[in-house]
């Protein structure tokens, strides 16, 4: 192709779009109006912030599972008044000389737990509540409602006055779901850790202040306005309360992300000669599309979590969701006011700093690439599979005290009734019948793996009996899991022949396990909607057969390699981290969240691949000079995510750091080893077949153009 060819397919520098975009008239108004539209983001972010803050938030876990065991044992047990439904505290005393000495102590201490709020019913320690040496014993609070329904400040009281009881000699700590409910923290400092690192590194990539912060202020701005709004919305729908940290997390990342992307091209069009107008409107007609469609492909991944129908999920995805939508609004909106603001001093540091852009870098790594593009494959996609490949074994289920921190009073109490009456005295069962129940304790003592049971328990009308069965293994072995399921499957159902009664498997261990086996059974139809609805997308923006096809195998293999760093972590116990199961619903919110933002970049790089290839019509070409032009911004986005997501490591929330940890793995792996090695390999072996559309769905397409009209 002619260098005179060539040059007349380029738009002449600094020109604008002849006929702007949705985006770019977008662009237009807020820099006409760019004080207008500053102060109604501002008045809006206050406004939500006001109102948020004087309604109060409702965030309610529901970890409810319609269909399962252990959901019919608690609404049958609820149903009747049984005490069981009701969530229960234990408060475990040590003596080495013995606790018959402390009674006096013990009693009073107990009465005024008795007379506490949500407080239900006290049952001291007796009989089967005493370790044998009598040094170990506990009591058992029953609280009036669920773990989530019992107001997080009533907890607190109960711990503090049970704590109070405290002398020498005898130590008492409290266990139990709402004790660990209660004194679960936040995030604490990993937002301003991950903001404070996106600055520096947005300082190094544009060596200006003002313009670091211009990116940061559009993301604050974006986090601020969703939360407020999910506080007000968690009073209507149901939201755990573990969103608004899920939210900080993902919103700092992408509301930086989506903003670098357009202000990166922002600062190329300043650098071509175009004025800041100018330069802004150029921006978001072609950077603005790329980041609206990338959003699209989060969101839609993030609306197929509600194809799990599990309630505790849709809450954090429809939030999720609203966070990427308002981060949208603001790059499209808010960015280009700022960018009107500051543009003449931004333009300014740009033409300062002429010269190296870092693109011959990026245009040597993707010829080296197309020169060896099988072995290069090859490494690549063998790296990822061998990181993939823990999660093979992945088990899912919730951390209990166990993992929590040593010093902890859940984890002292843990401990405490593992020593005293064996492991598995933290993760009982909880088994409901209508009818008697003596044949039910009978069969349960024989059944091998169950270590003890209590006398049947009555419910409040005498229709249902409750027998609680300690097993011999700890809540999160093997064994118990392999124990519940053995009493449904075989234990359970020989004895419901014999008796005629219905017999179910409750309480929190047995939930745990139906969540997990809940999530697992779902999963393929989960990621069938996910993958087709985000490759559907893609099949309309590239109007490509294999870009789709090749976007999701590589989104699917980063994945699982997070997945598999997650495992060798939080479940191995690697690098000083405690063991346990992953929590049951991170892989499908890191699935929706990771393939989401994977598209991001997909769509980035790929968008500039083929508006080379429109261009000029040489695949090897567009690849490099795609890779050249998205390279170095691809590479600062997923920096600045990365450290923003690891921030999250540092958070005390388990479930925090499997996060961070598993976000920020998987776009270092998709930002460095998928886009710039795997892509530009496939991308060369496909050749001009990359871009092969069947001519009849070629014709049923919508035309949507990423790429800058000419």
């Amino acid at each position: 192709m002619s260098a005179k060819t060539e040059s007349s397919g380029r738009r002449a520098a600094g020109a604008a779009p002849a006929r702007p975009g949705v985006f770019g008239r977008v662009a237009a108004w807020s820099q006409r109006h760019r004080w207008a539209a500053l102060l109604l983001w501002a008045v809006t972010v206050v406004a939500i912030t006001a109102g948020s803050q004087a309604a109060g938030s409702a965030y309610h876990n529901d970890f409810s599972l319609p269909g399962t065991d252990s959901q019919a044992a608690a609404d049958l047990m609820e149903e009747h008044g049984s005490l069981q439904a009701g969530a229960t505290v234990q408060i475990v005393m040590k003596d080495l000389q013995g606790l018959g000495g402390d009674r006096a102590a013990i009693d009073g201490m107990l009465a005024e737990v008795r007379a506490l709020p949500s407080v239900a019913d006290v049952q001291p320690p007796g009989p089967g509540s005493l370790s044998e040496d009598g040094t170990i014993g506990y009591a058992t609070v029953t609280l009036d409602g669920s773990a989530e329904d019992v107001p997080a400040e009533h907890v607190t009281e109960i711990i503090e006055t049970a704590q109070a009881g405290s002398q020498d000699g005898l130590q008492i700590e409290l266990g139990g779901d709402p004790v660990r409910g209660a004194q679960e923290e936040g995030g604490g400092g990993a937002e301003g850790a991950g903001m404070l690192a996106a600055l520096v590194i947005l300082v190094l990539l544009f060596g200006s202040l003002i313009a670091a912060a211009v990116p940061l202020v559009t993301a604050l701005f974006a986090v601020g306005a969703a939360i407020g709004l999910i506080g007000l919305a968690s009073h209507v729908f149901t939201v755990a309360d573990f969103t608004p940290p899920i939210m900080m997390l993902i919103g700092l990342g992408v509301g930086v992300d989506y903003a670098l992307l357009i202000f990166y091209r922002y600062r190329q069009e300043l650098r071509d000669g175009a004025d800041p107008a100018a330069a802004t409107r150029v921006a978001l007609d072609v950077a603005g599309r790329t980041v609206f469609f990338a959003g699209c492909t989060v969101i839609i991944a993030l609306m197929g979590l509600v194809v799990l129908g599990l309630g505790s999920l849709q809450g954090v995805a429809l939030a999720v969701a609203l966070m990427v939508l308002v981060t949208m609004a603001a790059s499209l909106t808010l960015l280009p006011a700022l960018l009107a603001v500051f543009g003449k001093r931004i333009q300014r540091n740009v033409l300062k700093r002429p010269g190296r852009t870092g693109d011959d870098g990026w245009r040597r790594l993707a010829t080296a690439v197309q020169r060896r593009p099988v072995p290069a494959l090859l490494v690549a996609v063998a790296a990822l599979l061998a990181l993939a490949a823990p999660a093979l074994d992945m088990r899912l289920g919730f951390a209990d005290a166990g993992n929590d921190a040593p010093a902890s009073t859940s984890r002292q109490a843990y401990d405490l009734l593992a020593e005293g009456f064996g492991p598995g005295f933290n993760g009982p069962l909880v088994v409901v019948t209508e009818g008697p129940a003596d044949e039910l304790k009978q069969a349960l003592e024989r059944t091998e793996g169950i270590a003890a049971t209590t006398p049947p328990f009555p419910s409040k009308d005498g229709a249902v009996h409750t027998v609680i069965a300690f097993p011999a293994s700890a809540p999160q072995d093997e064994a118990t899991a392999d124990l519940v399921h053995g009493l449904r499957d075989d234990v359970l159902p020989a004895l419901s022949q014999q008796t005629g009664a219905e017999y179910l498997v409750g309480g929190p261990t047995a939930g745990t396990l139906d969540f997990a086996d809940s999530v697992s059974d779902r999963m393929p139809l989960f990621v069938a909607v996910v993958v087709g609805l985000s490759a559907l997308l893609l099949m309309v923006v590239f109007r490509s057969v294999l870009i789709p096809i090749k976007a999701a195998v590589l989104n699917l293999l980063s994945i699982a390699a997070a997945l598999g760093a997650i495992t060798l972590v939080f479940q191995d116990g690697r690098f000083g981290a405690q063991p346990g199961p992953i929590e049951a619903f991170i892989p499908v919110m890191i699935f929706a969240i990771v393939f989401g933002l994977s598209m991001d970049y997909e769509v980035f790089l790929v968008s500039r691949i083929h508006e080379e290839w429109e261009r000029t019509g040489e695949p090897a070409r567009a690849v490099r000079e795609g890779l050249a032009a998205t390279g170095r911004v691809i590479t600062a986005a997923a920096a600045i995510m990365i450290v923003v997501f690891a921030a999250f490591i540092l958070s005390p929330g388990r479930m925090l750091q499997q996060f961070g940890l598993g976000l920020a793995v998987a776009v270092l792996l998709d930002a460095v080893v998928i886009r710039c090695l795997i892509v530009p390999a496939v991308m060369q072996l496909l050749g001009k077949w990359a871009w092969w559309l069947p001519g009849p769905v070629a014709r049923r397409l919508p035309r949507v153009a990423l790429e800058r009209p000419s």
